[in-house]
């Protein structure tokens, strides 16, 4: 107990009588410094005594497409963690493929009494989708904010990254390596973030390269959002002389890497790739990729805060927050043939 009481007062700065008096339960400590001295208790791995324990001030549920794409739990950790800091429980509710739809999902949290629903990459994405699903909800009075996508038929906060700045940076880069011949690699057409980039594309081939719309067209190829669609989307891009890819994801992007290699080539000194969202641990990927990162961060403390907004009665009016993506140089990418 002794060594306990030491280590956890090291850590938040006070005394170990002080950590006592916390622990149990006595008067006389300031409320920042009780915060402390929980926070130490949470970091060094140490449970709370159950009578300091939070309760809980409601369920929040998170709905997210699968978890093989590393910024799905990425995203879901930080919108985990803004909401246990602001004493609500999360509940993860994951779309598997021949699992529970959205609506199910939706329903089920429903049933369960959640304070607001967060949506990552819903249905609201999908231009085909019926809207009316959310209007429903509306109606059953319980809030929610929609990330990745947007729809003007959906009166709610939307959070989204820059798709059109996205592409604008994969190009410049690009073309500042010389590279004239890029290829985009995407989802299929009815996404609203595909849209989105295939406009920022249009619009960077334009201004760096003089492309007319039919000529980049050229250099666009749908496929799944999957390593293997991103092999495959590749895999067509080269054949039609492309010396670049930008990839709508970094699985995408470490497909259009094993797309190369396969045909014999070396990346990058033969073909750059540039993936999109930063993933964890895309960094120690071989080559470490080059991609455009996501601001993960900001789009789930944003997309909690506005949850927290409407539960607490102050809504924003309905709007789309939109986050700068920032450009990450690693190393699949580099100076385009015939040039140093």
């Amino acid at each position: 107990m002794t060594a306990r009481l030491a280590d956890i007062a090291a850590q938040a700065g006070v005394s170990e009588a002080t950590v006592s008096r916390v622990l149990n339960g006595k008067p006389g400590v300031a409320a920042g410094t009780r915060e402390s001295v929980l926070a130490a208790l949470d970091v060094l791995g140490y449970e709370r005594p159950v009578r300091l324990r939070q309760r809980s001030a409601g369920l929040v549920g998170l709905i997210t497409p699968e978890l093989d794409n590393p910024i799905f739990p990425a995203l879901a950790q930080v919108i985990g963690q803004a909401l246990t800091r602001q004493g609500y429980t999360p509940v993860l509710a994951t779309q598997t493929p021949g699992g529970s739809t959205e609506d199910e999902l939706t329903e089920m949290l429903v049933d369960r009494g959640v304070s607001g629903i967060i949506f990552v990459s819903g249905l609201h994405a999908d231009t085909t989708a019926d809207m009316t699903r959310y209007d429903q909800l509306r109606g059953q009075g319980v809030p929610y904010v929609l990330i990745n996508g947007y729809s003007a038929k959906v009166q709610a906060p939307f959070v989204s990254p820059d798709d059109r700045a996205a592409m604008h940076l994969a190009v410049t880069h690009l073309t500042s390596l010389g590279h004239t011949r890029i290829g985009l690699a995407v989802g299929p057409k009815r996404f609203v973030p595909v849209l989105r980039k295939i406009e920022g594309f249009h619009s960077a081939m334009r201004e760096r390269l003089g492309l007319s719309p039919a000529e980049t067209e050229e250099l666009i190829q749908h496929s799944l959002y999957s390593l293997e669609g991103g092999q495959a989307a590749a895999t067509a891009l080269i054949g039609r002389g492309c010396t670049a890819v930008v990839c709508a994801s970094d699985m995408m992007a470490l497909g259009a890497i094993r797309a190369a290699r396969q045909q014999g080539l070396r990346v990058p000194q033969d073909v750059s790739v540039v993936g999109f969202d930063d993933s964890p641990l895309i960094a120690f990927t071989d080559p470490p990729l080059t991609t455009i990162r996501q601001p993960v961060q900001a789009m789930g403390q944003a997309a909690v805060r506005t949850l927290l907004e409407e539960i607490g009665g102050t809504p924003a009016p309905p709007s789309e927050f939109v986050f700068l993506p920032e450009l990450v140089v690693r190393g699949s990418t580099a100076s385009g043939p015939g040039r140093p």
